[in-house]
């Protein structure tokens, strides 16, 4: 498998799990700010690495 296809995959993958996350923090927002907190840094995280897998797909190309 080649690398963009790769990083291709990577990044729908952590674009999901940051969708998915900014989802469980809105819903926790008004229930439980802690469990909204939590989601909100992890999806942080991700967005991170996705920006470097950006990063990385934009060079190679």
């Amino acid at each position: 498998m080649s690398r963009l296809n790769q990083l291709s995959k990577y990044k729908k993958h952590l674009q999901e799990r940051y969708y998915m996350l900014l989802e469980r923090s809105n819903d926790y927002k008004y229930e439980d700010e802690v469990k909204s907190d939590i989601a909100l840094y992890k999806a942080m995280k991700v967005l991170e690495k996705l920006n470097r897998v950006n990063y990385l797909e934009n060079s190679l190309v």
